[in-house]
Protein backbone atom coordinates (compact mmCIF):
# COMPACT_ATOMS: atom_id res chain seq x y z
CA UNK A 1 0.00 0.00 0.00
CA UNK A 2 2.73 2.65 0.71
CA UNK A 3 4.59 1.82 -2.52
CA UNK A 4 1.04 2.12 -4.24
CA UNK A 5 0.58 5.39 -2.06
CA UNK A 6 3.99 7.16 -3.19
CA UNK A 7 3.77 6.56 -6.57
CA UNK A 8 0.12 7.63 -7.08
CA UNK A 9 1.02 10.90 -5.44
CA UNK A 10 4.60 10.72 -7.98
CA UNK A 11 2.12 10.42 -10.88
CA UNK A 12 -0.11 13.13 -9.77
CA UNK A 13 2.75 15.78 -9.35
CA UNK A 14 4.02 15.62 -12.45
CA UNK A 15 0.76 15.93 -14.01
CA UNK A 16 0.37 19.23 -12.50
CA UNK A 17 3.98 20.21 -12.86
CA UNK A 18 3.59 19.28 -16.63
CA UNK A 19 0.39 20.54 -17.72
CA UNK A 20 1.39 24.07 -17.54
CA UNK A 21 4.25 23.92 -19.48
CA UNK A 22 2.59 22.01 -22.41
CA UNK A 23 -0.39 24.04 -22.17
CA UNK A 24 2.08 27.35 -22.79
CA UNK A 25 3.87 25.59 -25.54
CA UNK A 26 0.06 24.87 -27.50
CA UNK A 27 -1.21 28.70 -26.05
CA UNK A 28 2.07 29.97 -27.99
CA UNK A 29 1.42 27.89 -31.17
CA UNK A 30 -2.09 28.58 -31.18
CA UNK A 31 -1.16 32.58 -31.16
CA UNK A 32 1.86 32.27 -34.21
CA UNK A 33 -0.66 30.16 -36.24
CA UNK A 34 -3.24 32.84 -35.72
CA UNK A 35 -1.53 35.97 -36.45
CA UNK A 36 -2.24 37.96 -39.73
CA UNK A 37 0.37 38.30 -41.93
CA UNK A 38 1.55 41.48 -43.20
CA UNK A 39 0.92 42.26 -46.65
CA UNK A 40 3.76 42.78 -49.45
CA UNK A 41 5.12 45.74 -49.76
CA UNK A 42 6.26 45.87 -53.10
CA UNK A 43 2.85 46.21 -54.66
CA UNK A 44 0.87 48.75 -54.28
CA UNK A 45 -2.49 46.62 -54.65
CA UNK A 46 -1.24 44.61 -51.51
CA UNK A 47 -0.86 42.10 -53.83
CA UNK A 48 2.50 39.90 -54.93
CA UNK A 49 4.98 41.56 -56.26
CA UNK A 50 5.58 41.71 -60.28
CA UNK A 51 9.30 42.74 -60.46
CA UNK A 52 12.54 42.38 -59.27
CA UNK A 53 15.46 44.55 -58.78
CA UNK A 54 18.63 44.62 -60.70
CA UNK A 55 21.34 44.73 -57.81
CA UNK A 56 21.50 44.22 -53.97
CA UNK A 57 20.32 47.63 -53.28
CA UNK A 58 17.20 47.59 -55.85
CA UNK A 59 16.00 44.10 -54.42
CA UNK A 60 12.24 43.65 -54.26
CA UNK A 61 11.38 42.52 -50.36
CA UNK A 62 9.21 39.75 -50.61
CA UNK A 63 7.48 37.68 -47.32
CA UNK A 64 7.94 34.30 -46.69
CA UNK A 65 5.01 32.12 -48.51
CA UNK A 66 4.31 34.09 -50.92
CA UNK A 67 4.75 34.38 -54.45
CA UNK A 68 6.39 36.92 -57.14
CA UNK A 69 6.64 37.59 -60.45
CA UNK A 70 8.80 39.36 -62.45
CA UNK A 71 9.54 40.10 -66.45
CA UNK A 72 12.91 40.96 -67.74
CA UNK A 73 15.43 39.38 -70.54
CA UNK A 74 17.99 36.84 -70.95
CA UNK A 75 21.25 37.67 -69.48
CA UNK A 76 19.37 40.45 -66.75
CA UNK A 77 19.96 39.72 -63.14
CA UNK A 78 17.23 39.66 -60.79
CA UNK A 79 17.33 40.14 -57.55
CA UNK A 80 14.24 39.69 -54.42
CA UNK A 81 15.15 40.03 -50.55
CA UNK A 82 13.52 38.48 -47.93
CA UNK A 83 13.51 38.04 -43.93
CA UNK A 84 15.04 34.87 -42.11
CA UNK A 85 14.42 34.02 -38.50
CA UNK A 86 16.73 32.18 -35.98
CA UNK A 87 15.91 28.61 -36.07
CA UNK A 88 14.28 28.70 -39.54
CA UNK A 89 15.42 26.41 -42.64
CA UNK A 90 14.51 28.61 -46.00
CA UNK A 91 13.72 26.82 -49.41
CA UNK A 92 13.84 29.54 -52.23
CA UNK A 93 11.81 28.13 -55.44
CA UNK A 94 12.40 29.48 -58.62
CA UNK A 95 10.58 28.83 -61.68
CA UNK A 96 11.39 30.55 -65.60
CA UNK A 97 9.68 30.44 -68.42
CA UNK A 98 11.98 30.66 -71.01
CA UNK A 99 11.67 32.29 -74.96
CA UNK A 100 9.95 30.69 -77.61
CA UNK A 101 12.18 27.49 -78.75
CA UNK A 102 11.86 29.27 -82.76
CA UNK A 103 14.06 31.90 -80.91
CA UNK A 104 16.72 29.95 -79.04
CA UNK A 105 19.47 28.72 -80.82
CA UNK A 106 20.96 26.49 -78.09
CA UNK A 107 20.62 25.03 -74.67
CA UNK A 108 20.27 27.58 -71.57
CA UNK A 109 21.72 26.53 -68.00
CA UNK A 110 20.21 29.11 -65.46
CA UNK A 111 21.50 29.55 -61.44
CA UNK A 112 20.01 30.55 -58.61
CA UNK A 113 22.08 32.42 -56.09
CA UNK A 114 21.58 32.93 -52.31
CA UNK A 115 23.26 35.06 -50.17
CA UNK A 116 23.20 36.54 -46.62
CA UNK A 117 22.86 39.94 -44.84
CA UNK A 118 26.33 40.46 -45.31
CA UNK A 119 26.23 39.73 -48.91
CA UNK A 120 28.11 36.06 -48.52
CA UNK A 121 27.04 33.57 -51.17
CA UNK A 122 25.26 30.92 -49.14
CA UNK A 123 25.60 26.98 -49.91
CA UNK A 124 22.75 24.98 -50.54
CA UNK A 125 22.09 22.32 -48.56
CA UNK A 126 20.00 20.62 -51.32
CA UNK A 127 18.14 21.53 -54.26
CA UNK A 128 18.67 21.91 -57.68
CA UNK A 129 20.48 25.26 -57.97
CA UNK A 130 21.90 25.06 -61.32
CA UNK A 131 19.96 23.63 -64.13
CA UNK A 132 20.16 23.66 -68.58
CA UNK A 133 17.02 23.49 -70.23
CA UNK A 134 17.05 21.80 -73.61
CA UNK A 135 16.14 24.09 -76.22
CA UNK A 136 12.99 23.30 -77.02
CA UNK A 137 12.11 23.25 -73.15
CA UNK A 138 9.65 26.11 -72.27
CA UNK A 139 10.85 26.36 -68.42
CA UNK A 140 13.15 25.23 -65.81
CA UNK A 141 13.09 24.93 -62.51
CA UNK A 142 15.39 25.63 -59.50
CA UNK A 143 15.69 25.45 -55.75
CA UNK A 144 17.73 25.70 -52.90
CA UNK A 145 17.64 25.11 -49.39
CA UNK A 146 19.77 26.68 -46.86
CA UNK A 147 21.10 25.33 -43.97
CA UNK A 148 19.01 26.34 -40.48
CA UNK A 149 19.99 29.99 -39.74
CA UNK A 150 21.66 30.51 -36.27
CA UNK A 151 21.34 33.26 -33.39
CA UNK A 152 24.65 33.29 -33.14
CA UNK A 153 28.13 32.28 -34.88
CA UNK A 154 31.81 32.72 -34.30
CA UNK A 155 33.30 35.45 -36.87
CA UNK A 156 34.88 33.16 -38.64
CA UNK A 157 32.34 31.16 -39.66
CA UNK A 158 30.16 31.34 -42.63
CA UNK A 159 26.77 30.25 -40.72
CA UNK A 160 23.64 31.61 -41.74
CA UNK A 161 22.58 34.31 -39.37
CA UNK A 162 19.15 36.43 -38.84
CA UNK A 163 18.56 39.29 -41.02
CA UNK A 164 17.63 39.76 -44.84
CA UNK A 165 18.97 37.13 -47.51
CA UNK A 166 19.02 38.06 -51.62
CA UNK A 167 17.97 36.23 -54.07
CA UNK A 168 20.10 36.72 -57.52
CA UNK A 169 18.21 34.76 -60.41
CA UNK A 170 20.34 34.95 -64.12
CA UNK A 171 21.52 32.51 -66.56
CA UNK A 172 24.93 31.83 -67.42
CA UNK A 173 27.07 30.99 -70.14
CA UNK A 174 25.12 32.75 -72.85
CA UNK A 175 25.76 33.44 -76.27
CA UNK A 176 25.21 36.92 -78.16
CA UNK A 177 22.37 35.98 -79.89
CA UNK A 178 20.68 34.46 -76.70
CA UNK A 179 21.43 37.66 -75.05
CA UNK A 180 18.13 40.47 -74.29
CA UNK A 181 15.10 37.44 -75.39
CA UNK A 182 11.67 37.86 -73.20
CA UNK A 183 11.79 36.07 -70.35
CA UNK A 184 9.63 35.53 -66.83
CA UNK A 185 10.26 34.35 -63.70
CA UNK A 186 8.04 32.91 -60.43
CA UNK A 187 9.82 33.03 -56.83
CA UNK A 188 8.62 31.87 -53.79
CA UNK A 189 10.48 31.74 -50.36
CA UNK A 190 9.11 28.88 -47.88
CA UNK A 191 11.08 28.16 -44.34
CA UNK A 192 10.64 24.96 -42.06
CA UNK A 193 10.74 26.09 -38.15
CA UNK A 194 13.89 23.74 -36.85
CA UNK A 195 12.95 24.96 -33.22
CA UNK A 196 15.22 24.50 -30.25
CA UNK A 197 17.28 21.81 -32.41
CA UNK A 198 19.07 24.44 -33.72
CA UNK A 199 19.59 26.62 -30.77
CA UNK A 200 22.92 28.41 -29.80
CA UNK A 201 24.06 30.00 -26.46
CA UNK A 202 23.94 33.31 -28.04
CA UNK A 203 22.63 36.04 -30.43
CA UNK A 204 23.22 39.12 -32.56
CA UNK A 205 23.04 42.73 -31.25
CA UNK A 206 20.83 43.39 -34.45
CA UNK A 207 19.41 41.42 -37.20
CA UNK A 208 21.38 41.56 -40.37
CA UNK A 209 19.10 43.96 -42.04
CA UNK A 210 20.76 46.88 -44.46
CA UNK A 211 19.49 50.14 -43.90
CA UNK A 212 18.99 51.22 -47.44
CA UNK A 213 15.70 53.06 -47.89
CA UNK A 214 14.89 56.44 -45.73
CA UNK A 215 11.95 57.58 -43.88
CA UNK A 216 10.14 61.36 -43.56
CA UNK A 217 9.92 62.43 -39.91
CA UNK A 218 8.76 66.15 -39.50
CA UNK A 219 10.24 67.80 -36.13
CA UNK A 220 7.87 70.38 -33.85
CA UNK A 221 8.76 73.01 -36.02
CA UNK A 222 7.49 71.44 -38.82
CA UNK A 223 10.51 71.04 -40.79
CA UNK A 224 10.92 67.39 -42.69
CA UNK A 225 13.70 65.03 -42.51
CA UNK A 226 15.41 61.96 -43.64
CA UNK A 227 16.24 59.28 -41.62
CA UNK A 228 17.85 55.63 -42.30
CA UNK A 229 15.79 53.45 -41.69
CA UNK A 230 15.64 49.44 -41.94
CA UNK A 231 14.01 47.10 -44.31
CA UNK A 232 10.53 47.23 -44.40
CA UNK A 233 9.57 43.51 -43.89
CA UNK A 234 10.60 40.84 -41.25
CA UNK A 235 9.32 37.92 -39.66
CA UNK A 236 5.58 38.01 -38.78
CA UNK A 237 6.38 37.62 -35.16
CA UNK A 238 9.56 40.08 -35.40
CA UNK A 239 12.78 39.00 -34.67
CA UNK A 240 13.59 36.59 -32.23
CA UNK A 241 15.69 37.89 -28.92
CA UNK A 242 18.15 34.06 -29.60
CA UNK A 243 17.96 33.58 -25.74
CA UNK A 244 14.62 31.69 -26.37
CA UNK A 245 13.82 27.95 -27.47
CA UNK A 246 11.80 25.37 -26.78
CA UNK A 247 14.80 23.86 -24.84
CA UNK A 248 13.65 25.76 -22.32
CA UNK A 249 10.40 23.84 -22.09
CA UNK A 250 11.62 20.57 -22.38
CA UNK A 251 14.63 21.41 -19.87
CA UNK A 252 12.14 22.26 -17.20
CA UNK A 253 10.06 19.34 -17.92
CA UNK A 254 13.68 16.78 -17.11
CA UNK A 255 14.36 19.07 -13.87
CA UNK A 256 11.06 18.35 -12.14
CA UNK A 257 11.33 14.67 -13.33
CA UNK A 258 14.79 14.32 -11.98
CA UNK A 259 13.14 15.96 -8.65
CA UNK A 260 9.72 13.93 -8.93
CA UNK A 261 12.26 10.56 -9.11
CA UNK A 262 14.78 11.58 -6.44
CA UNK A 263 11.69 12.03 -4.34
CA UNK A 264 10.35 8.65 -4.70
CA UNK A 265 13.29 6.75 -4.54
CA UNK A 266 14.22 8.44 -1.51
CA UNK A 267 10.08 7.83 -0.12
CA UNK A 268 11.08 4.08 -0.95
CA UNK A 269 14.21 2.98 0.43
CA UNK A 270 13.93 4.95 3.43
CA UNK A 271 12.39 2.36 5.23
CA UNK A 272 9.59 3.25 8.08
CA UNK A 273 12.10 4.09 10.86
CA UNK A 274 13.52 2.13 13.50
CA UNK A 275 11.24 -0.65 14.75
CA UNK A 276 9.46 -0.47 17.51
CA UNK A 277 10.91 -3.80 19.14
CA UNK A 278 14.42 -2.71 19.62
CA UNK A 279 15.24 0.13 22.40
CA UNK A 280 16.06 3.49 21.92
CA UNK A 281 19.65 2.85 23.17
CA UNK A 282 20.25 -0.20 21.41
Amino acid sequence: MRIRRVLTTTLFMLGVAATPALLGVTASSAVADSSPSPSASASGDGGAPTEAGTSFRTATEIEQGRGATASGSSGDYLYWSFPADAGQRPTVKATVKLPEASTRNAAETWQIDVYDGLRRRQACQYGAQTRTAARDAASVALSCTLRTVRAWSEQWADDPLPGTYYIRLTATGLGASELGLPVSAEVKVDSKDIGGAAAVDGSLAKPLVPGIAATAEKSDSGSTSSTAALSSIEPDDGWASGWWSDRWVWTAIGGILAALAGIGGYALTRGSGRPSRIPPGA
